[in-house]
């Protein structure tokens, strides 16, 4: 074993095989942890976010509207709830809002759904771990000029884990959503208790502070429409449940259901509770000091645990950035697979985690938390326009399909969306216009964008599997003639044009020809066999199985072996087709999976490497866009 496989073994444990996939998969137990950490998470800065726009207009008053603003937001999240459930039953496959938007609204508003998703779930990662960096400082003040250090170093740890595996990192962080869920009930009990026998008086601020308390304006509908909109960050994480149901073990729908229902009643007691709480106790934001950081002053004291509470809102925090590393990677596999995202989103990593998705979490949260300093209300106008307007597609969605399929019960099923649909529709209206001076017009300009790209990628890969696609294939196939008996090995993963060139130049040299498949996946090793027998091609096809889904590594064994039988002088030549593209755009969508074989088997003496490629013509593209733009029609009639 190298030293690079090594460090990766322990950076990220043993490599899995395939059949490990269903013990990786999440139980009620450690699901609810997973996926309620950023819900749950949330009341760590939504009631803040709320006070943050009521208190500067008239201070201390502000938290006699908390119960008005946060009424509405909790029976929203009821409704989606009850909403998602549905989802859930009836969209085993995950996907929530594109699949819904995909089947029953039509694919551009999938596309916007799918964007709105990502923007989501890169949003979360960030507010999370900008929040759980100030829930950090408030306890130790001394660490405040190095949040943004802080809120990497987190990401790092985070993504690490995430890349070991679900089930590791479902334990992992497991235990700390649960602490974090029994203290919150701790605060709010023993603060309750204190508060009905008289032995909780409010917080009292300076004099010093006295412009800040007095505030400055009046309460206007605008107003509260702001602190609902800012409020409405606690609604997150409602909808990660429905789009990795294939997280679950089975029954995964069953299980899927249990949790968000926990998750539900977790959310409701916890944030209720501290909203009663916070206007009881008249607690309003202060620098350097959070809400909740206050409120545990004010029930606990500064003993042991306040510390306990603040460490383990720090870490709740942290662990809410994991409901996405479970959510967008799944999202974006299915969309890979539809052909909207580069095919790599698709490919399991060692732990079987979609590991291309989580590194893309990676890199666009840590751009985000650089470009905002880490800081949590300037990240929140963005955070919650792409997660309402995802309600919104979804809800509209399966409202359109019980009109279509009906069933049993079906009226009230379609009320509950319809309300949703309502409400989320409204709530996004309301973000989006209160939240438009504070960036979240962006949102106008980047879902669009993000919408545009994914029309061109899926363009490129139907034209892609066009230029490849051979209608009949032996009626170009060229049988050897030569004499020469040196072998001559051809990598091919289908039968298709570039595959067809390859066994052509390999027949024109030699006439000791074998085709070499690396299985990853039984099902299409066994398609792919049968196509082999089907199509009558002479060269032999052998298949080597590769548990791990590691390609390089037994292409070199094969070899290796095929190697130790040369006869001196003799040569192996290994044939590998390539569709070459002509902008790096275009090549980015493609494995680069040629180029790592060709320098890893540069080391082997007696072994030679041919790179046969595939050019299309420019003068097809036309054509071939307008081909597809054809059969777009004809599916959406």
């Amino acid at each position: 074993m190298d030293s690079k496989k090594k460090l990766k073994n322990i950076l990220l444990g043993n490599a899995l095989k395939n059949n490990d996939l269903e013990g990786e998969k999440l139980g009620p137990f450690w699901g609810v942890p997973i996926m309620a950490s950023d819900a749950v998470s949330s009341v760590a800065y939504a009631i803040e976010e709320m006070l943050l726009v009521l208190v500067p207009i008239i201070g201390l008053a502000a938290v006699n509207y908390l119960g008005l603003v946060t009424s509405p937001i909790i029976l929203l999240f009821l409704v989606l709830a009850f909403s998602y459930s549905q989802i859930i039953a009836c969209y085993p496959n995950g996907g929530g809002a594109y699949i819904v938007s995909a089947e029953n609204i039509g694919k551009t508003a999938s596309l916007v759904a799918a964007s709105a998703l990502m923007i989501g779930y890169v949003m979360t990662v960030a507010v999370s771990l900008s929040a759980a960096t100030a829930a950090l400082v408030s306890a130790f003040p001394g660490f405040i000029h190095y949040r943004l250090l802080f809120a990497l170093l987190f990401l790092c740890i985070i993504t690490l884990l995430n890349l070991r595996g679900m089930r590791e990192a479902s334990k992992l962080f497991g235990i700390p959503t649960y602490a974090f869920i029994l203290i919150m009930l701790a605060l709010i009990v023993t603060g309750f208790v204190k508060l009905f026998t008289g032995n909780l008086p409010p917080v009292q601020y300076p004099e010093s502070m006295k412009s800040v308390t007095d505030g400055v304006g009046t309460v206007s509908l605008f107003l509260l429409l702001r602190a609902f909109s800012s409020g409405c960050s606690a609604l997150t994480g409602v909808e990660v449940v429905s789009n990795a149901v294939p997280s679950f073990r089975e029954p995964s729908q069953k299980n899927a259901k249990n949790v968000l229902f926990i998750l539900v009643g977790i959310i409701i007691v916890i944030f209720g509770g501290s909203v009663i709480l916070v206007t009881s106790l008249h607690i309003i934001p202060l620098e350097g000091k959070t809400v909740i950081s206050q409120l545990g002053s004010a029930v606990f004291g500064h003993g042991i645990m306040f510390y306990i509470l603040q460490f383990a809102t720090s870490l709740i925090l942290l662990l809410a950035a994991n409901t996405a590393y479970n959510g967008l990677p799944t999202l974006l596999a299915i969309l890979a697979d539809d052909g909207y995202v580069p095919r790599q989103f698709m490919h399991r990593g060692t732990r079987l985690s979609f590991s291309n998705g989580i590194l893309f979490i990676f890199f666009l949260a840590a751009l985000l938390l650089i470009i905002f300093n880490a800081e949590t209300h300037y990240l929140i106008p963005l955070y919650a326009i792409g997660v309402f307007l995802s309600f919104t597609l979804s809800q509209t969605g399966m409202v359109l399909r019980w009109i279509r399929v009906k069933g049993k019960g079906y009226w009230y099923k379609m009320l509950i969306n319809g309300l949703g649909a309502l409400m989320t529709g409204t709530g996004t209206v309301i973000v989006f216009v209160t939240r438009f001076h504070q960036g979240s017009w962006l949102l106008a300009i980047v879902i669009p964008v993000i919408v545009y790209i994914m029309y061109r990628i899926e363009k490129h890969y139907q034209f892609v599997g066009r230029q490849l696609k051979v209608n009949n294939f032996m009626a170009h196939y060229h049988k050897s003639v030569s004499k020469d008996t040196n072998l001559c090995i051809v990598l091919v993963g289908g039968i298709n044009r570039s595959v067809l060139k390859a066994l052509n130049y390999a027949n024109l040299i030699t006439s000791n020809v074998v085709a070499l498949h690396i299985s990853t996946d039984e099902k299409q090793s066994e398609l792919l066999r049968k196509r082999w027998v089907e199509t009558g091609i002479d060269v032999p096809l052998e298949v080597v199985n590769s548990p791990y889904r590691e390609l390089i590594e037994p292409v070199e064994d094969y070899i290796s072996k095929r190697e130790q039988n040369l006869e001196p002088g003799d040569m192996i030549t290994i044939v590998m087709s390539r569709f070459m593209e002509e902008s790096w755009f275009a090549n980015i969508l493609h494995n680069q999976t040629t180029y790592f074989i060709m320098q890893r088997l540069r080391r082997h003496r007696n072994v030679s490497t041919v790179l046969v490629p595939y050019l299309y013509s420019s003068a097809f593209v036309p054509a071939c866009e307008k081909e597809i733009a054809h059969e777009d029609r004809r599916k959406e009639k």
